[in-house]
């Protein structure tokens, strides 16, 4: 039996996550819970997987140990240093980081530290500090596994192959809600709009970088610290039925690709027990039912925030971490309604060209850069 540790647990993700340990958990303990705010929901989880440690948002612990039942024995901590304790828990043997935005950075280098192999979703760390990340991992001897649908397809399609021999790697991108509006129509677009993804079931966040194309954006610079490719050889393809979620090219012309039906149970899966794969209850990608396959160029001027992405990357230096800090702040502000759909992308681009570079070469000037960003951001939104 593996221990498993789930940091966003209340999240999209995570819950996922916890109903693949449910058809299978005579393989899996859950040995620690970290969530935000969501306490009704965590209360059941603890209810339901008992796990030993569970962390909240700073300032809720004493609320949530209220909330739950004498009999149940549980530690609860909160804040920074909670979601630390939760990821380094001695017991477990694999994290899985599923956080959403910078706030996972911190837990999943501790995690990787203290020897947890991760399951990762959180994208925004290794934008943040992908070198590093990379680095204490390969260190410790850590594996690295994705869990975002895109990054375990890439990871399916190079097993059994040699890394010389890869010519280009192409993701998949449905082009979300607003695939065929106009600019015009676009300046019109409403939080309750852009949350409507037509295939995939997504938190807040993740499903308004898929609106504006940024979230396959970080997904670019994701895949280039992930596999040690080349940002000129990762490719986006729009494709709007999601059934294949990315293809792998060789020198030799060959091109595979990973299909699936699109649930998150699947990658899920391959992540908690690769190199096995786990029968797991989630829907078949049915081959003679699926009319056409359809694939696209991104139209880069509807979608800015896709080429911003790959400026930031190409620039190197904090432009990675500029690029996510105000991102972050620029959808917080749109599902507030302080900010139009397309002025997100002009936020963050007005952010990375009033940035002065800075190597980002320890953790502390990494949180100080993103420090910067999200002020920088807030403050131009302020200014409007």
């Amino acid at each position: 039996m593996k221990n498993i540790i789930i940091l966003g647990s209340t999240g999209s993700i995570g819950r996922s996550t916890l109903e693949v340990v449910k058809q299978v958990q005579e393989r899996y303990k859950v040995t620690g819970l970290a969530a935000g705010s969501n306490l009704s929901l965590l209360r059941e989880q603890v209810r339901k997987f008992k796990p030993d440690v569970v962390s909240v948002k700073e300032g809720l612990a004493a609320k949530f140990r209220q909330m739950l039942p004498r009999s149940i024995k549980v530690e609860v901590v909160s804040g920074t240093e909670g979601l630390e304790k939760v990821a380094t828990l001695p017991q477990g043997e694999m994290v899985v980081s599923a956080l959403v935005g910078g706030v996972g950075l911190l837990p999943t280098l501790a995690a990787i530290r203290a020897g947890k192999n991760i399951a990762l979703a959180n994208k925004e760390c290794l934008v943040m500090a992908g070198e590093m990340i990379m680095a204490e991992a390969e260190k410790g001897g850590i594996k690295v596994l994705p869990i975002d649908s895109e990054h375990s397809a890439i990871f399916q399609c190079l097993v059994g192959h040699r890394k010389d021999d890869l010519r280009r790697i192409i993701l998949t991108a449905s082009g979300g809600p607003f695939l065929t509006y106009s600019q015009k129509k676009m300046t019109a677009v409403t939080p309750e709009m852009a949350l409507a993804h037509p295939n995939w079931q997504m938190g807040k966040k993740v499903s308004i970088d898929s609106a504006t194309l940024m979230n396959k954006g970080l997904e670019v610079i994701e895949a280039h610290y992930l596999f040690g490719v080349p940002v000129k050889q990762i490719e986006v393809y729009i494709h709007p039925q999601s059934s294949i979620h990315a293809f792998v090219e060789y020198i030799d012309g060959s091109l595979i690709a990973q299909l699936s039906y699109p649930d998150m149970k699947v990658p899920i899966a391959y992540a908690l027990s690769y190199p096995e794969r786990l029968p797991v209850s989630a829907p078949r990608l049915n081959l003679l039912e699926i009319e056409k396959l359809t694939f696209l160029a991104p139209d880069r001027q509807r979608f800015p925030a896709l080429d911003l992405a790959y400026r930031a990357i190409q620039e190197g230096g904090g432009l990675p971490i500029v690029l996510s800090a105000a991102n972050e702040v620029a959808v917080e502000a749109f599902l507030e309604r302080r900010l139009s759909f397309t002025q997100i992308a002009e936020i963050i681009e007005r952010v990375m060209s009033s940035y002065n570079r800075k190597e980002p070469q320890t953790l502390d000037v990494i949180l100080e850069i993103d420090r910067w960003g999200r002020e920088k951001a807030e403050g131009l939104i302020k200014n409007l």
